[in-house]
């Protein structure tokens, strides 16, 4: 995707659901979508995420529960989200969040589509995360 399009739609609301984990955002040419924690979060447009080129793309599994921390505004462009599980570099453009609110159905799918034919599960992995785990060596 290219540089952000000034002349496309613009958020006139974002609004974070945290019951629901769904991030609203109404745009200035009347649509709004409800876009969930989990799609924002393996839709990442970070290169951890997209990596550096086509190909190259790292699927997100056991995000099924994470949450947003925080948002943040990027110049008047984007947005910044922070994810309960740490992720925060990722910059959403007004273009990539109308792109994911319009796609959402096609891209969900696909997602799903990836997750099973990888054997990997949405469901987040039971156990102290590995950041948290004693390397060989020490106590």
């Amino acid at each position: 995707m290219s540089g952000p399009d000034k002349t496309g739609p613009r958020p006139t609301e974002i609004k974070l659901h945290q019951a629901s984990r769904k991030l609203e955002v109404a745009f200035d040419d009347g649509v709004r979508f409800e876009l969930s924690c989990e799609y924002l979060r393996v839709y990442s447009p970070s290169a951890e995420v997209r990596g550096h080129g086509p190909g190259q793309e790292v699927l997100q599994i056991g995000k099924k529960n994470v949450e947003i921390n925080g948002i943040e505004p990027v110049g008047s462009y984007a947005v910044q989200l922070t994810f309960s599980d740490g992720h925060d570099t990722g910059i959403y453009s007004w273009d990539y969040l109308y792109d994911l609110g319009e796609n959402q159905a096609a891209l969900w799918d696909r997602y799903l589509a990836r997750m099973k034919e990888a054997g990997a599960s949405r469901e987040p992995m039971s156990g102290p995360p590995a950041s948290t785990l004693a390397r060989p060596g020490t106590k």
